[in-house]
């Protein structure tokens, strides 16, 4: 059976023309690991009149549910036209947009005295604004026939391949098509439940994550006997990490309690081995590298994450640390096929820590990576008369390109450590083509 590191030399030779096994056993990944805590302080919130609802303490994440907290307040004459969903987002810190639009359409929002239900409703400076948050309420998940592509499955654990552009688990405005859906209906599961918790901490965040760990666990509503058993040995399908909705590639998934219990606590320690490929905007310099900056929530757009220089003790941040390899150059050196590892898992770390140095995802709309900056990186190495291919070149790109390529961990059972790879999809194989094309060069 080849090793780890033979298939990614094959991979980094061609992505199509070997077929390699998808299961790998007995190798080990060179990372360092260093496990690392967060402080979560807890904070409160305070009712406003022409004043933000703000955290008692400004440097902690929201632990509460929202539920009932009222905002009245007029909107501030230098304001030019807003919609209304953003403007009550802005003004009650911490509280995500499809909560508040939830609000709105619950009729809990009025302007200037008449309800608003229209989430895309523009205020202007001087409207008179009323919103009361709404109960946060349980989101079911209903199995789906949905096709996985299963790289790995046995009693314990489920490994798959997510495609781009598929949601892992349930959120509102996201309850179906997702990937809790089909492992539902694949386990042959019924309907479940998200508690409120859950849904605060998996679902209330815009962001999905490329690689948080995560503990939300699709549970049976009742075992034979007809009452809640949340530590039976009923199945019970676990999101132990997530991958972003663009991101494809490998993924974990608990099947019980304790394989859910024992991969968290791998991905707690940082003992879970993971490789990425991207393409990026650029190249960094070096070639090869370590970025150790810690990420945080961005203050200026709550729907992405930023690499916070300096302590971690604020509570704005988290430790996070990203080893990269270019493998090769592209497009005439506008772009990189570039190798990724992580020592720990953060939300959006390997898009946060690329902008950081320079090189955001082709196709990362939300760090940089725009359609213009890919035009902007190639137009100057390439003739006029080539804008044609430039051109087919960006209109491919319609996700960040993100892939998980390998993962390895100890199995919750045999204990024995497994890995397992997939090779990238046909969009992201696509671009590369086509950047190839252009122009590359291996690196050593």
């Amino acid at each position: 059976m080849l090793s780890h590191r033979a298939e990614l030399l094959t991979f980094r030779a061609s992505f199509s023309s070997v077929s390699l096994p998808r299961r790998l056993t007995g190798a080990r990944f060179p990372i360092s690991q260093r496990a690392s805590g967060a402080l979560r302080a807890q904070s409160g919130l305070a009712e406003s009149v022409n004043g933000a609802v703000d955290e008692a303490d400004s440097s902690s994440e929201p632990t509460c549910s929202f539920a009932g907290v009222n905002l009245v307040e007029t909107v501030d004459k230098k304001a030019g036209k807003l919609r209304i969903d953003s403007w009550i987002s802005s003004r009650i810190r911490g509280i995500s947009r499809a909560r508040v639009q939830s609000s709105i359409r619950s009729g809990l929002v009025t302007v200037n005295g008449r309800v608003v239900d229209k989430v895309s409703h523009s205020v202007r400076a001087g409207d008179k604004v009323s919103c009361t948050i709404s109960e946060l309420q349980p989101l079911r998940a209903e199995p789906e026939d949905i096709p996985l592509d299963i790289v790995f499955e046995d009693d314990h654990v489920l490994v798959v391949n997510k495609p781009p552009h598929m949601v892992v688990h349930p959120a509102p405005g996201n309850a179906f098509g997702t990937l809790v859906n089909a492992i539902l209906h694949h386990c042959s599961l019924p309907t479940v439940t998200f508690s409120e918790n859950e849904l605060l901490s998996e679902a209330e965040d815009a962001l999905d994550s490329d690689d948080e760990s995560s503990s939300l666990t699709a549970y049976q509503s009742s075992t034979q006997s007809g009452s809640p058993n949340l530590y039976g040995a009923s199945v019970r399908p676990g999101i132990v990490h997530r991958l972003d909705k663009g991101t494809s590639g490998l993924l974990v998934v608990a099947k019980n309690e304790h394989s859910h219990a024992h991969l968290s606590e791998q991905f707690k320690l940082h003992t879970i081995q993971r490789v990425y490929v991207s393409l990026t905007c650029g190249v960094p310099s070096p070639l090869s590298g370590r970025v150790e900056v810690p990420i945080g929530r961005d203050t200026k757009n709550r729907v992405r994450m930023a690499a916070i220089p300096g302590p971690t003790g604020s509570g704005l941040a988290r430790y996070a640390a990203s080893r990269y390899k270019v493998i090769e150059l592209l497009g005439g050196g506008s772009s990189a096929l570039v190798e990724w590892r992580l020592e720990t898992g953060r939300t959006h770390q390997i898009r946060a820590h690329a902008k950081y140095i320079g090189i955001p995802l082709l196709g990362d709309e939300i760090y940089g990576g725009t359609r213009g900056m890919i035009m902007s990186q190639l137009q100057p190495r390439f003739p006029h008369n080539s804008q044609g291919s430039l051109c087919q070149i960006v209109s491919k790109v319609e996700r960040p390109c993100l892939h998980a390529l390998a993962l390895g961990f100890n199995h919750p059972h045999t204990r024995k450590n497994i890995q397992f790879s997939c090779q990238p999809p046909e969009d992201f194989t696509e671009v590369l083509r086509h950047l190839r094309e252009l122009g590359s060069e291996k690196v050593l």
